[in-house]
């Protein structure tokens, strides 16, 4: 047997395993019993910024023991689906791996690219074209539950790939709109206590603060950085 099918078959056996636990607390912990979908996602989220924090620390025991977290969360939210017929773990991991040979032609059939560009052109377009996804627009499936940062990036790609006005087409314009939205900031109105100051004054600035996030956001956009990542980053230097 190859190193590779080794590790597959032992990669098998230890979801097979964790499969069965998730089972059996089902059956017998009276909290997971009491558990749905809209009770457990919650901690799903939760454990997804856990293991982004753990992705961030470089600490990879910490990574393992976050991604196992995520990976239980991924086993009972298909557990849930199984217990109803409405599909099962086997379900998840084949409707995700013909979406992803799908949605990389470059690798999985003839389609050429040059770039990373072209890798988010060609998602983009098979999500519209051949999966439907964009029947109602390019913003129909954003969650609006987002952080603020990385709702304002997800739009501003979509539609950058819409071809839609908005987004700058490279980092001059957005540097400049970035610094018109400064000066617009600089113009607006002090703000003040809101039970003192003026409605319309204070409906000003933050319209004029929020078009200065969503150009700084836009800078990052076509900088290919993250900008939940990079405030993040600068954040923490508060806490030393």
């Amino acid at each position: 047997m190859s190193s590779d099918s080794a590790r597959a078959e032992s990669g098998a056996e230890a979801i097979a395993e964790l499969d069965a636990i998730t089972r059996r607390l089902r059956r017998e912990c009276p909290w997971d019993r009491a558990q749905d979908e809209r009770s457990i996602v919650p901690h799903t989220v939760e454990e997804a910024y856990e293991l982004a924090d753990a992705a961030a620390s470089g600490d990879d025991d910490k990574l393992l023991d976050e991604l196992g977290d995520v990976l239980f969360q991924v086993h009972f939210l298909a557990l849930l689906l199984e217990e109803r017929g409405a599909g099962d773990l086997r379900a998840v991991a084949a409707n995700t791996t013909a979406k992803l040979i799908r949605r990389h032609p470059h690798v999985f059939g003839e389609t050429e690219v040059e770039d990373t560009d072209d890798v988010r052109a060609n998602w983009d377009r098979i999500k519209r074209d051949q999966e439907g996804r964009g029947a109602e627009g390019p913003f129909a499936d954003v969650p609006e539950n987002l952080p603020g940062l990385l709702y304002a990036r997800k739009l501003q790609r979509r539609a950058a790939s819409a071809g839609l006005p908005g987004p700058a087409a490279d980092r001059d314009e957005a540097i400049e709109r970035l610094r018109a939205a400064v000066d617009a900031v600089a113009d607006a109105p002090p703000t003040a206590d809101p039970e003192k100051a003026d409605p319309a004054d204070r409906a000003e600035a933050e319209d004029a603060l929020g078009r200065l996030l969503l150009a700084a956001v836009d800078v990052a956009r076509v900088a290919r950085v993250d900008p939940e990542l990079a405030v993040r980053r600068e954040a923490d230097g508060l806490r030393g």
